[in-house]
């Protein structure tokens, strides 16, 4: 009763014309965002942080917008890869084997409608279990002291690469770069500056705002820019055809959907699974209990179904750890992660009674993005594919506009907005060379925190560095962390195989 009552409290913050403009404004942006192939949910957070920013838009409000953009970008990145085989974002990959075969079949529009449903299915349920499973873990983080917290840490950077990383060692790298970037100042502790060679702008550290949007949303312009300059502006136009599914085909797939929930939402809340884990897990485990005929990869609904709502699903999950431990459960989450710090707000246990109306306005919100996600999505999906229209010589100019008008009107710094660009170089020659962005970024929200719980754990101890295992809690997460490094590097290897093994296998079979 307890937790309704929080869930109302949530609806009566949400529930103003201010959050509902907002998350209707976030939801469009993000679905836009996300059927542009390559911009996902992560590029399309990070863009849009500095228009939340200089909109002058308070804890609340800020989150609603960025999480509905969040939500969004999810339920739209089926959008291309149902009409061009090419997926909006990773997690979208799996929606291509039945998706696009419906499409050739000239039910566009029926795939359309049906993935938008199926992604409001496992929406909604991962919003209730983030309100029943992140209070429970709530009261479990308040066991946690320093040496805890400092375990918890290595365990977030050892799984954030997780089963899609291509290379463990570039996740570590990337780990350590953002780690070092996130040392940059004046130490607290000692008044020594740290890596700031004598440049005064940098003693207060690098903002990570503004580093997110350049290893983001700038990397994104150089990208463009590189490989798709020589390529036509727009493709084709895309028959639609009839937007509604009839009722048996939605009805067929309701235990599918039902199904690939559970398992998305369980892929979202474990560390380093993510997405795209959970899209892959749901669509192979439908094709093994159901597909008795041999119909997935030949435009099957169901094949639609499970993996959009085993993907929304995760990303619905990924919020679990970031609220209740302040551990992001993927790249997203961590974005959103660095958001709440730049409000000064710390994510964690204490989030849910130090701050009730933000958290819980946030979940309440969720609710409203859904309804209002799958009220958008189906009788304007004609206007959203034509979005696919839309030539990159147009786009990227406003993605670097929004980005640089963004960054200076937050920190009205020209300083930042040099910092921003070598910010993004770097993030394009990191992509470039398949080194993961996000642990750098974890390292630069997370370093801090992780060098102080250290101190103070090692200070507490009179300098043993045994305390940092010296609890069956800590132990547990140390081990925990170790086999989520190196499970990927045998695991990952096949999964990965596996799923482009069942791509080409479904695309040979509707040639």
């Amino acid at each position: 009763m307890e937790t309704l009552a929080s869930l109302g409290d949530g609806f009566a913050v949400a529930l103003t014309w201010q959050n509902i403009g907002l998350a209707l404004l976030g939801c469009f942006l993000g679905t836009v965002m996300g059927a542009l192939p390559g911009l996902g949910p992560s590029n399309g957070v990070a863009i849009l942080i500095p228009l939340a920013f200089t909109m002058g838009l308070g804890p609340t409000p800020s989150l609603i917008l960025l999480t509905s953009v969040y939500y969004g970008a999810m339920y739209g990145g089926r959008i291309s890869s149902i009409l061009l085989n090419i997926p909006g974002d990773e997690p979208a990959m799996m929606t291509c084997l039945d998706g696009h075969p419906m499409a050739k079949k000239g039910l566009a529009g029926e795939a359309l409608s049906l993935s938008g449903i199926s992604s409001f299915v496992g929406a909604f349920l991962a919003t209730w279990g983030l309100i029943l499973l992140a209070p429970q873990l709530v009261k479990f983080a308040l066991l946690f002291g320093p040496a805890e917290y400092f375990a918890l840490f290595v365990l977030a950077f050892a799984t954030l690469g997780g089963v899609s990383s291509t290379n463990q060692a570039k996740s570590a790298f990337a780990a350590m770069l953002g780690l070092g970037v996130g040392v940059i100042g004046v130490d607290t502790q000692t008044g020594v500056p740290r890596l700031t060679f004598g440049e005064v702008h940098l003693y207060d550290g690098i903002d990570f705002l503004v580093a997110i949007v350049g290893l983001f949303a700038l990397s994104e312009v150089f990208i463009f820019l590189e490989t798709r300059h020589d390529k036509s502006d727009s493709v084709g136009r895309v028959e639609v055809g009839r937007l509604t599914p009839p009722w048996s085909m939605i009805k067929r797939c309701i235990p599918s959907m039902l199904r690939a929930s559970g398992l998305g939402f369980v892929a979202g809340v474990l560390p380093g699974a993510g997405a795209s884990l959970g899209s892959f897990i749901a669509y192979s485990m439908e094709k093994r209990m159901v597909d008795r005929e041999g119909t997935f990869g030949t435009g099957d609904p169901r094949g639609v179904a499970a993996p959009e709502a085993g993907n929304n699903a995760a990303a619905g999950g990924a919020l679990v750890p970031m609220l209740a431990l302040g551990v992001p459960g993927s790249g997203t989450t961590a974005v959103l992660l660095a958001v709440l710090l730049a409000l000064n707000i710390t994510p964690g246990p204490l989030l849910f009674t130090e701050n009730p109306d933000v958290v819980w306005g946030l979940i309440a919100a969720l609710f409203i993005a859904n309804f209002m996600l799958l009220a958008m999505n189906i009788p304007m999906v004609g206007m959203f594919t034509r979005v696919l229209m839309v030539p990159p010589k147009i786009l990227m100019p406003l993605v670097a506009m929004v980005s640089f008008v963004g960054i200076y009107g937050i920190s009205g710094s020209s300083f930042d907005l040099m910092v921003m660009v070598g910010f993004g170089v770097l993030g394009w020659v990191l992509r470039k060379l398949d080194v993961p962005l996000v642990p750098i970024i974890l390292g630069t929200l997370l370093g801090s925190t992780m060098e102080n719980n250290l101190r103070r754990a090692v200070t507490i101890s009179n300098g043993d560095y045994l305390t940092l295992v010296g609890s069956p809690l800590a132990i547990g997460l140390w081990v925990v962390a170790i086999v989520g490094f190196v499970l990927p590097v045998f695991v990952g290897r096949l999964v990965r195989s596996r799923m482009r093994g069942a791509r080409d296998q479904d695309a040979g079979i509707t040639d």
